[in-house]
């Protein structure tokens, strides 16, 4: 009796501790245990975890709510190896777990299978391999999903169906194979499984999202081209097979085909005509140069070669813009141009009038001009020194009917002018949204003449290194982001152009920014125009190691450049001889050397730590860079990577944020 008084009193002991101390100090114990074990397992440069903190819902990368672990935020934190068995069996609140851009290896640990209100998993950019876990299939709740480049085989499960709340589905840079499985996803908004090595015919649910994101494999259907033995009509979305009856209905008499035979030659013939009209047009307005006779003014003294800031083709936002001797600059060049080629009728100059021309590409309006300027426009038009870059010297020239442009005054141009032509046709032809447009071109023996549309917030240099004083605009990350993705875009455009076309001068002061802060990139093309002493010793901070001739960059070396334009917008600081009179650093090398210390923050620019929400995405984008400045041209991305990093980052952080504020409301409504 005694000992089964004893026994019933325990048990009342027992439920009166768990009536006071809730269970959910018990469990953030094991959390906690399960979270060392974790950090002890696969390391990681930035886990400085206080062990002797009870709570781990302090420490970085960890959310709480309720005393229990829901968020596990640990991107590019150098964690490598496998992800051991046992951790996540105790931290089964998560709703949300980011291991992106670390080095794990291995298969996922089935006891990921526990976490059954996971709702974002965040896995891409490791090493880990295997098939896709069935333990995923066995989380309903699961929204995002990202396990793009990884070394994951196999095939696209259908099991994907069973997650029916699922929005996103990244699969792309892997080592899968075989076709895709029929998906059924009513919410799916994002999709990709490019670059790996499926085959057969893209599923007819999956047709609605873009080619990108089938790119890179042996698939056929649309988006993409028709597999063989399909014909549009099949791929119609009614798909309907005419029966006999239709086609017996859709015969037509021989008057009616008659009809059809003369209305079409009719139609043909106009169509013809129409066509011979257009190409009239387009070929006056594709070559309009605006022949200028000889222009009679006295020869002013040209600007000298003093050192003057490098903004090229852009003034920074407090540029003063001071007139030289009271003559305009912009017209000083043209004018002595004409003054010394206006009476001779050179062979270079293009006809014996001895008059010279201004030559527009495309649609010769320039800058929302409503008439094309012509050379006598230039030497009347007002304009100030901008810069001088690498291959000359640029103004910003006023003229009278109103445009503003940027004139680029080339220097040591030592081709011929039939092979400048050819080379400066193929510039002008480039048009994408993300470079400065050239709009025309001057030819003469002395002088050589670029016109870009005017950028007026400058250059990114002037940007970053020029006033940091009151009034100056922080550069946040969402603008640094913007312009690193602008950029990267206006490079990948000029590289899609062939395997042999790339910049080759790539470096902040060639950045232009429009009023809303979208990147241009401008002097493409350039390099193969003017001789080896036009690329003076400040752009090595931005040249690759295997570069020696500055006239021969590879498209490898553009990434490079890329790269190090990339830390010097993360971290303020200007590589070495980048900017006159101010000592820089070799910023791949400071970077690493800050990094391998464990001083990761360290690295960035003051402006963006106060920015500390987007922490993870600084440090994303840092690694990218880094992994763009490698030594070896083979380690680097291609610019197409790079743009398509830049966006997963930037949609990524996004989608992230918009999770987060979804999943507050959803916890207000419960």
């Amino acid at each position: 009796m005694v000992a089964l008084a004893n026994a019933i009193v325990a048990t009342v002991l027992v439920l009166v501790l768990v009536a006071v101390f809730p269970l959910g100090k018990a469990d953030l114990a094991s959390e906690r245990a399960a979270l060392l074990a974790l950090r002890s397992s696969v390391g990681g440069r930035t886990l400085f975890w206080n062990a002797t903190n009870q709570s781990p819902c302090n420490w970085a990368g960890v959310q709480c709510e309720q005393g229990q672990v829901v968020e596990l935020h640990l991107p590019a934190v150098a964690l490598s190896g496998r992800i051991p068995a046992g951790i996540f069996g105790n931290l089964t609140h998560l709703r949300t777990l980011s291991l992106r851009f670390n080095a794990l290896t291995g298969p996922l640990p089935a006891d990921l299978a526990s976490c059954i209100n996971l709702r974002n998993l965040y896995l891409q950019r490791n090493l880990l391999s295997g098939k896709i876990p069935e333990l995923l299939f066995r989380l309903p709740d699961l929204v995002r999903l990202n396990l793009g480049f990884n070394n994951f085989s196999g095939g696209v499960p259908a099991e994907f169906n069973k997650l029916s709340r699922l929005r996103t589905l990244y699969l792309q840079n892997n080592q899968l194979s075989g076709p895709i499985s029929q998906l059924s996803l009513p919410d799916l908004e994002q999709f990709n499984v490019s670059n790996n090595f499926l085959n057969g015919s893209v599923p007819d649910k999956l047709q609605k999202f873009p080619q990108d994101s089938f790119l890179g494999n042996s698939l056929c259907g649309r988006p993409l081209k028709l597999c063989p033995g399909d014909d549009a009509s099949a791929s119609s979305p009614s798909g309907d097979i005419p029966n006999n009856k239709t086609k017996k209905k859709n015969k037509l008499s021989g008057g009616a085909i008659a009809g059809i035979v003369i209305g079409s030659v009719v139609c043909l013939l106009l169509l013809v005509f129409a066509l011979i009209l257009l190409c009239r047009k387009k070929s006056s307005k594709k070559t309009s140069a605006v022949e200028v006779a000889t222009v009679k003014h006295p020869e002013p003294e040209l600007p000298g070669d003093k050192p003057v800031d490098e903004l090229e083709n852009g003034p920074g936002p407090h540029s003063n813009g001071a007139h030289e001797n009271g003559y305009t600059v912009a017209a000083a060049a043209a004018a002595a141009m004409a003054a010394g080629n206006g009476n001779k009728a050179e062979a270079n100059g293009g006809g014996g009038s001895g008059a010279k021309k201004l030559v527009f590409f495309g649609n010769s309006a320039t800058a929302g001009a409503a008439r094309p300027f012509d050379l006598e426009d230039l030497l009347r038009a007002s304009a100030e020194v901008l810069g001088k870059g690498t291959f000359g010297t640029a103004y910003k020239a006023v003229l009278e009917a109103g445009p503003v442009v940027a004139v680029k005054r080339l220097k040591d141009v030592t081709i011929s002018e039939k092979e400048f032509k050819e080379k400066i046709e193929s510039v002008g032809a480039m048009d994408h949204e993300n470079l400065v447009p050239l709009r025309a071109y001057y030819f003469s023996r002395d002088e050589k003449l670029l016109v870009y549309d005017y950028m007026p917030i400058g250059s990114l240099s002037a940007l970053l290194h020029g006033n940091k004083g009151a009034g100056r605009t922080p550069l946040n990350w969402e603008i640094r982001s913007g312009i690193a993705l602008g950029a990267a875009r206006g490079i990948e455009y000029l590289h899609s152009q062939g395997t042999n076309v790339s910049h080759g001068n790539i470096k902040s002061s060639n950045i232009l920014l429009t009023k809303s802060y979208d990147a241009r990139v401008s002097d493409f093309g350039l390099a193969h125009l003017v001789g080896p002493s036009s690329t003076p010793n400040r752009v090595a901070g931005y040249r690759a190691p295997e570069v020696t001739d500055p006239r021969k960059v590879s498209q490898k070396a553009d990434v490079y450049s890329f790269g190090v334009l990339l830390l010097e917008l993360l971290t303020g600081k200007a590589p070495t001889h980048a900017i006159l009179n101010e000592e820089g650093v070799d910023l791949p090398r400071w970077v690493q050397s800050v990094v391998r210390e464990e001083w990761t923050s360290e690295v960035f620019d003051l402006e963006l730590l106060r920015y500390q929400n987007v922490e993870e995405e600084m440090v994303q984008l840092l690694q990218l860079a880094v992994d763009c400045a490698a030594p070896y041209p083979d380690k680097r991305p291609s610019m197409y990577q790079v743009v398509q990093s830049i966006e997963e980052l930037r949609r990524s952080s996004l989608k992230e944020d918009q999770d987060q504020i979804q999943t507050q409301h959803d916890l207000v409504e419960l």
